[in-house]
Formats: C-alpha cells, structure tokens, sequence
C-alpha cells in the first residue's frame, strides 16, 4: 500500500499536483468552439476540489469511471477564488496501492476500542436467546468488519466510515442510562434493538469507494434488510421465544418513529418508542454538531441554511 502524496487541504496556487483522488463526479462537455473537456470532482478525506482536463478529454475519459481512485498529474490554479486543478495525466490506482480512509472521511474514534465496548454490552446481556442472536452477528468476522465500515447514512448524520458503529454505541450508550431511569423498560430486549436497529445499512450502502446507496438499499432499505437478516439469525437458534422475536422486529420496524419517516409501524412498545427517540436524538446532535464545526468561523454567527433541517443553525459569537 503506498503512502499519499498530498491531501486537497494542504494544495495551494502554482502548486504541481501528483497524487491519488477518489473521482467522486465526472462529465465530459465543450467549450464555446466546440473542444471537449473533462470535469472530475477530486475528492479525499481533507475535501473535495474541481478538475479540469483540457487536452486528450475525450481518451483519459475512457481510463476511469466515477468511484475510482486515480492517479493525477496536473498543476493548481486559482479560478474565481478557488483552487482547480488542470490535469494532465490521469491512471486508475489498483485497490492494492490505495488506503480507503485516505479518501473518505471517517470515524475520530478508535474503531476497535469502540467495537469491543459494543461487545461488552452484549456479554451483559441476560437474556440467552438475545446474546446468542447478538454474538451470531458480531462474532461473525464478515459480519463485523462490514459493521465497523459502514456509515450511517449518505447525507445526514454520521455519513462517514465507521459512522454506523459510532452512531450504534452512542444510542446504545444511552439505552442503558435510560433503562436505569425507567425500570418498567426491558433491558436486554432494549439493548438489542438499540445494537441492531440499524444492522441493515451494512448492505444499504456501498461504502468501497464513494458512499451510496447500493442496489438492495433502493430497493428494499436498511429497515426490511434488518428484519430478513434478525430472522435468519433466528431460524438458527434452537427455542428462540417467539414473543422476544415479535418485539424485536418491532423495534426495528418502527425506529424511524412515523410512516412519512420510512417506519412501516410506529411504536407500539415502551422499548421501541424510546429506541425511537434516542435513535433520532444521536442522528440530529450529529447532524447538528456536524454543519456547525463544518462551517468554521467567519463573520457570521449563523451557518448557511440546512436544507435536511430545513433551518439556519447557530454558530455562536
């Protein structure tokens, strides 16, 4: 695996440009006299900056799609005040050669401390059933290595690799402190609708490259892909209680709370109306912090209009 050359953040004006980029956009278009040129938006974990290849578009378009990892020469200019990059060589990287963290942003927390904190919460579980159904899911390598890869989401909240672990532990977390506050919750069929009330979105996104939406994800959606995957899990273990069953599913079913949200049931049980709302309580806090540390300082003490939120959001003075 070879080191990167140069992240977007640290290239300036007059800068020459050798390194590797994702290709998060690409399109061919013409110029005013009818000459092809290539936009590639570069993309890696520092930001995102516009490309231009003026010379030979129409055959360095054929050397690589959107989603790849490509090796660029060029030089940096500015264009109305902000850095372009005109290239002129373009490879595709081999997987071997590349870092995917390098390219995409990614979790500040170490993945495998927070992994084995979330195996910890499933050794305190009581309930036999739910802690052989949780280990069938996290003592599985595959399984666990797609978990601690995959983001939240494409464009809200946590929408970076090992987002979906992060965002799990933190519901999780906070699962446990209020079953401390209500005793009248279950806990351990609590705990395991929090650990696996998003466990479909390791296949709702394609998180190799670009983070997208993959095929099972349009289509069907991480909550159906979470119920199929914890019923297969089930049909596996012997003397599974079909009631634990039944509440499970619900949990899952209904933790975007309202139809008009994607949930084919609203919450129908204590433990599924509080996965509910300490689910959207961690995905808007990140979403929230987010926009306002991406925005940075300025003059203003508002951010730019949040169009998920649908609200200015205060920066502070």
């Amino acid at each position: 695996m070879k080191t990167k050359e140069i992240y977007l953040k640290d290239i300036k004006q007059g800068d020459k440009v050798a390194s590797t980029f994702l290709a998060a956009e690409k399109n061919m278009a013409f110029s005013i006299k009818g000459a092809p040129y290539l936009n590639v938006r570069l993309k890696d974990k520092t930001g995102e900056l516009d490309g231009k290849v003026w010379d030979n578009a129409m055959e360095l378009d054929q050397q690589f799609k959107k989603g790849d990892i490509i090796y660029i020469e060029g030089k940096a200019a500015n264009y109305k005040n902000a850095i372009q990059i005109s290239i002129v060589k373009v490879q595709k990287s081999a997987p071997e050669d590349i870092d995917p963290t390098d390219y995409l942003p990614a979790a500040k927390a170490d993945i495998d401390a927070m992994f084995n904190e979330l195996l910890v919460f499933i050794e305190n579980i009581e309930d036999r059933p739910l802690k052989e159904l949780l280990q069938s899911f996290f003592h599985d390598a595959p399984t666990a290595e797609l978990f601690k890869r995959a983001p939240a989401a494409k464009g809200f909240h946590h929408m970076y690799l090992g987002g979906l672990l992060e965002h799990t532990l933190s519901v999780v977390r906070l699962l446990e402190k209020a079953a401390a506050h209500y005793p009248a919750l279950k806990k351990d069929i609590l705990i395991a609708g929090g650990i696996l009330h998003d466990i479909g979105k390791i296949y709702e996104f394609s998180y190799d490259s670009i983070i997208d939406y993959s095929d099972e994800g349009r289509l069907i959606g991480h909550i159906v892909l979470g119920v199929q995957m914890t019923d297969k899990k089930i049909a596996d273990i012997a003397d599974f209680p079909p009631p634990t069953a039944m509440e499970l599913r619900h949990i899952i079913l209904s933790h975007h709370g309202e139809f008009e949200f994607g949930s084919p049931k609203r919450p129908k049980t204590l433990e599924a109306l509080v996965v509910h709302y300490i689910d959207d309580l961690d995905a808007k806090f990140n979403a929230f912090q987010t926009f306002i540390t991406d925005a940075g300082g300025g003059d203003s003490g508002w951010t730019t209009y949040n169009r998920f939120l649908e609200r200015f959001l205060f920066k502070g003075k």
